[in-house]
Parts: C-alpha cells; structure tokens; sequence
C-alpha cells in the first residue's frame, strides 16, 4: 500500500503537515523525536554492555579447584 507513494506523495505530506501544524510546532516537535532516537541508541547500548558484563562475571566468580583436595 505505502509502496506506491513517491516523492511527490510523499512532499504533498509534509506541505499538508507544515500547513496544519505550523513550522514552530513541527521543527519542536523533530526535535524531541531526535532527542527520544538518541536516548533509545543509548539505551540499546547501555543494555548491550549489561549483557556482556553479565556474560563476563560468571567466569570471574568461579574459585580455582584446589589441587589438594582432590
């Protein structure tokens, strides 16, 4: 459906948009969704690290075998 739009459709939008909108409230309004994109690459990345932190410690934790013992 959405396949067939094209960059006239897809400009006729955006001038539909600035019109109802008004260019204060759309340039706001780009700028929190740039804000919301970063914190969610920040996000992704802060959860990568978790998880290879987590996938680390388990091998740091384990006590050597005593020789000894055995």
């Amino acid at each position: 459906m959405l396949n067939n739009i094209g960059i006239p459709g897809l400009l006729l939008i955006a001038v539909v948009v600035l019109v109802l909108f008004g260019k204060g409230k759309v340039s706001s309004l780009m700028g929190e969704v740039g804000k919301g994109i970063t914190a969610f690459k920040k996000g992704v990345s802060d959860g990568s690290k978790e998880i290879e932190e987590a996938a680390v410690e388990p091998s740091k934790d384990a006590a050597p075998a005593d020789k000894d013992k055995a």
